[in-house]
Parts: C-alpha cells; sequence; structure tokens
C-alpha cells in the first residue's frame, strides 16, 4: 500500500503542471463532467475563459467527489489572461484547415508535454461545444493536437475529448521517458509580445501583406512554436523585430551613409 500511495502522488506531481482551459464553454453540466475526468487522472487545474452559463447546480452535480477541483478553478476574460505565465500552449482540434494543421495526436505529444510539465506549466485549450477553437484562439497556441476519430463524425463531446486527453497524459506520466530534464520556456505573454513586434517590423518593410499580416504571422507562430522558446531566445527575436522596424523606419539611410564614409581598405 505505501508504495502504491507513493506511485500516485509521483503522478500527482508529473501532472500539476498541467493547466486544462476551456474557452467559452456553454454547458454547466460539461465543466463539472470535465473536472471529474480530471480529477480521474490527477490533473488539478482548471480555468474556465468567458464561461456562457449562469447556474452552477449542475456543474456540482457532474462533478460528483471532484469539488476541490471546481473550488480551485480560475474565470479568465480571454484567452491570452488565462495562459500568459504558461510556458506551452496546446490547442485541440479536429477540423483541418490553413492555420490547424496539427502538430501530432494527443498520443504522441503525451511525452513531451508531461515532461515540459516538469519545469513550466502546460495549457491544454479546448473550445466551445458547439464549434471549437477559433482562428483567433489558435493565434496563441504553440501547438496543435488532435484526436483520432471516424471521419463519419469525428466532433468529440467536450467532457469525452478531455478525458481521452487527461488520460493519455497519465500513462504518459506513468513511463520513464517523462522524467527526463525538460527546458525552461519563456511565459506566453511574452511570447505573444514578441509576435506583435515582429508583425509590426515585417509590415514595415512591407515583408507581411497589409490586408493580412496575421496569415505570414502563423507560419512564424506554427515553426517557433514546434521549437519552444526559452527567455534567451525570445530577447533575440524581439531584438531582430526592433532591427528591423529601425532599418524599415530609415535606418538603412545610416547604413549607407557609414559605408560611404568608411575608409578604403588596402
Amino acid at each position: 500500500m505505501p508504495e502504491e500511495i507513493a506511485v500516485l502522488n509521483t503522478e500527482h506531481m508529473k501532472l500539476d503542471g498541467v493547466r486544462i482551459v476551456l474557452v467559452r464553454p456553454a454547458g454547466a453540466a460539461n465543466v463539472g463532467a470535465v473536472a471529474r475526468a480530471m480529477k480521474n487522472m490527477g490533473l488539478r487545474q482548471l480555468t474556465l475563459v468567458q464561461p456562457r452559463f449562469r447556474g452552477r447546480f449542475w456543474m456540482r452535480a457532474m462533478a460528483v467527489h471532484a469539488a476541490d477541483i471546481l473550488d480551485r478553478m480560475c474565470v479568465a476574460g480571454d484567452l491570452a489572461e488565462a495562459v500568459g505565465d504558461c510556458g506551452l500552449v496546446v490547442g485541440t482540434t479536429c477540423r483541418a484547415g490553413l492555420y490547424r494543421t496539427p502538430t501530432g495526436t494527443v498520443r504522441e505529444l503525451a511525452p513531451e508535454l508531461v515532461k515540459m510539465a516538469q519545469c513550466n506549466t502546460v495549457a491544454v485549450v479546448f473550445g466551445p461545444e458547439d464549434h471549437g477553437l477559433s482562428n483567433e484562439d489558435i493565434k496563441l497556441c504553440h501547438r496543435l493536437l488532435t484526436i483520432p476519430a471516424s471521419a463519419e463524425y469525428p466532433s468529440l463531446n467536450l467532457a469525452q475529448a478531455v478525458m481521452i486527453v487527461c488520460y493519455e497524459l497519465f500513462g504518459a506520466a506513468q513511463a520513464e521517458a517523462a522524467t527526463e530534464a525538460a527546458r525552461h520556456l519563456a511565459p506566453a505573454r511574452d511570447v505573444e509580445f514578441m509576435f506583435q513586434k515582429l508583425r509590426e517590423a515585417l509590415l514595415r518593410i512591407g515583408y507581411a501583406h497589409p490586408q493580412n499580416p496575421d496569415h505570414i504571422l502563423f507560419a512564424f507562430r506554427r515553426f517557433l512554436g514546434r521549437a519552444g522558446l526559452e527567455d534567451r531566445d525570445v530577447r533575440i527575436l524581439l531584438g531582430l523585430a526592433r532591427q528591423i522596424e529601425w532599418y524599415g523606419d530609415g535606418g538603412w539611410r545610416v547604413m549607407e551613409e557609414k559605408r560611404r564614409l568608411a575608409p578604403l581598405e588596402p
């Protein structure tokens, strides 16, 4: 019995850094069922973004013995606030699209997510029950995962989707691979600030299309999201954005003048 308790406590510790984020959930009962699924699999952090229901009776009723999850639950005004302190933000999607290419399935990504959660807060983000995450929500996600399902009906109930993700994370937490050292990633709010500065810089030099600058930014978000940015990486990219902006604002003239006045080498 003591050994079993020790194993369970270790799993809890490995999953303490994982945050389940529900964006604009419409049903109180679904949120309660999500809390129960989290409790079953040893996850503790739940955040709601702009919940669309009022009463909490069914939320409490469906949670059963997971009331402690609801007692600790946070409510955020928007997704940026909900994930601002997270080092890795992973969105869930079942729809294909220009900006919705998944990095992998939940089973493929679970070991990496558990590993990263050892020294970062990792957010797994789920969209509303009726249509999932919007493109604006997807912009704030560093990675995307999918849950394989029949092409005839791939859309899962919200609580079912959360349970599958939590189950795969729980299984990954038991594997030795999840104990490998992880890197400290930059907080999402700092990464998002860098992306906004990069957007301004690329617009300044005409690289981003003024009518749809986010099109090229989505590409940057995808490959930089896969890399996992540390604080130093963000500072370097922020410096690059500022230099591009300076150059586009007339800095090129300063550089041309310096080259013109530089003495010729013998």
